[in-house]
């Protein structure tokens, strides 16, 4: 084994995600859409020759942890070449939904692989049913193109039949357009910054660094999961529903842990459902990274060095490792999240102290499109909207505030009216909705839009049936709720549902809150 210098691997960590940030800079500030520009739907990541994340930034870790899948598929499945790019978001080969698109560029010296660097970055629009590309779907074909791995460049050529295949099949072809160029300029900063630290400091140095990064991470997670006492841990809870049937989805874990090693086994899980909130391995791959990533107080990179200790068994077919076709669009989005607290409910019974109560447990996804007058355009837009989390021993649970699964931002009022034709007649926090305790879980956010002309409008949410648990004697946090208001009469819509709206109508979001900590002080 080749000898390292600490201090040296803490400085090459630190340049290695550096040039993640700037690819970041890169992206947002060159692309398009709100949904990149404004909430940072993205993510960037350096990989070796092999497809193993070494450095990423912290950006969204329902992307991250799936990245390699996707890096190791398209390595599989096309020849690199110098000045190649190759494009991809097909989640049964380490995607996590269709609208999100990677973006993929080998670095070559001397004709022979050495790193690649990648990025991840939501699309509002992919094509499929509805704008937005999040329908109530029942196979994946209904939610939008399907991309394999191709070659956007070859050789440093734009393929432009591929491009021009991809822009006829969405409703934002020059938004689109946009988007996707700036993850390639992304991806070309990330390589150039690679290529200055190669001339510096030489492929053996940076190649045993990025090794050395994976060892160390996997080491100090190991040391993490021997803190945690040996035993067998189970928990399970639910999805409100699939969007057409009004039957809970179960997603039950048993996790077991033996000195520094862990099992994630997800066998008692609902199958696969008709509906579009089944999650392939990737993304159920991705829940399980971030939570364990989640329990080391260290400094450390998130690379695939995580993963090696610990185990999962995802029986395929169920819900959470769902078989083509099944659709998955919501999958990604709202399973993640449920993954997360099954996941850190079975903790709660080992380390109680350091395990928070649930957050929302939901992403509140949405998603709709139309004409614009005033631009004589087509627009389709998603977002996602904030909640509260979780409290925990120490601490009340933040209120408002992405939880989990998702790290984007909220979009601001000024961007999203300047973008479409709708208003915000009301955004603020959602007073008390939190649950009580010893410690208060975080409060939701009320998000209410007035559309200005028809659209059509698709929501994915959950928690609005079953409240986020609270742990230690906490109460849970209250249910969300999903408001239609037309023409003065008000009705309370489902968790997912596809709409079309009218000129006029009010949609009022309320996110959910995090769960309490403790028994309340009387």
């Amino acid at each position: 084994m080749k000898l390292f210098d600490p201090i040296e691997l803490e400085l090459f960590k630190n340049l290695f995600t550096s040039i993640t940030e700037e690819m970041a800079a890169v992206l947002q500030r060159t692309s398009l859409s709100p949904n990149i520009k404004e909430r940072r739907d993205f993510s960037c990541a350096l990989f070796t020759r092999l497809g193993e994340t070494f450095a990423q930034g912290s950006h969204i870790p329902v992307h991250l942890g799936a990245m390699p899948l996707s890096v190791q598929a398209a390595l599989q499945a096309v020849e690199f070449r110098p000045g190649d790019v190759v494009i991809l978001n097909d989640p049964y080969r380490g995607g996590t939904h269709l609208p999100d698109i990677t973006c993929i560029q080998p670095y070559f010296i001397d004709d022979n692989l050495c790193f690649l660097v990648a990025n991840r970055a939501h699309h509002s629009d992919v094509g499929g049913l509805t704008p937005g590309s999040m329908p109530l779907a029942t196979e994946i074909f209904q939610e939008g193109v399907i991309i394999p791995p191709l070659k956007l460049y070859q050789r440093g050529r734009l393929n432009e039949e591929v491009l021009s295949l991809f822009l006829a099949n969405v409703r934002t072809p020059e938004e689109r357009r946009g988007d996707i160029l700036a993850q390639v300029a992304a991806n070309s900063r990330g390589a150039r910054r690679l290529g200055e630290m190669l001339n510096r400091y030489g492929l053996e140095k940076l190649t045993l660094y990025a090794d050395q990064i994976q060892d160390y991470t996997e080491k100090i997670l190991r040391a993490t999961i021997k803190s945690i006492p040996d035993g067998r841990y189970e928990f399970e809870d639910f999805l409100d529903d699939d969007g057409l049937s009004p039957r809970p989805v179960r997603i039950r874990v048993t996790l077991t842990i033996r000195g520094d090693e862990a099992w994630v086994d997800f066998s008692g899980s609902a199958d696969q459902v008709a509906g579009s909130v089944n999650a392939n391995f990737a993304v159920t791959y991705s829940a399980v990274l971030y939570v364990f990533r989640s329990l080391v107080e260290e400094d450390i990179p998130f690379n695939t060095g995580l993963m090696k200790p610990v185990h999962i068994i995802a029986p395929e077919g169920s819900v959470v490792n769902a078989t083509f076709p099944s659709a998955l669009a919501g999958g990604n989005v709202e399973t993640s999240q449920r993954i997360v607290d099954v996941l850190l409910g079975a903790l709660a019974l080992a380390i109680p102290d350091r395990v928070p109560a649930a957050s929302q447990g939901t992403m509140n996804n949405v998603a709709c499109g139309g004409f614009n007058p005033r631009t004589r355009t087509s627009f389709a837009y998603y977002e996602t909207i904030g909640g509260g989390l979780g409290a925990s021993a120490t601490h009340h649970g933040l209120s408002g505030v992405h939880c989990h699964m998702t790290n984007s931002l909220n979009t601001p009022i000024e961007a999203l009216e300047n973008y479409l034709p709708l208003k915000i007649r009301r955004y603020s926090l959602r007073k008390n909705s939190g649950g009580r305790g010893r410690r208060w879980g975080g409060d939701g956010l009320i998000r209410e839009y007035q559309f200005l002309v028809p659209v059509n409008l698709t929501i994915i949410s959950d928690r609005r049936k079953l409240k986020p648990y609270g742990l230690a004697g906490g109460q849970p946090g209250r249910a969300g709720i999903n408001l239609l208001i037309r023409k003065r009469r008000r009705k309370i819509l489902a968790s997912k549902v596809n709409l079309k709206l009218e000129a006029g109508d009010i949609l009022i979001i309320e996110t959910p809150g995090g769960g309490g900590y403790g028994p309340a002080e009387s």
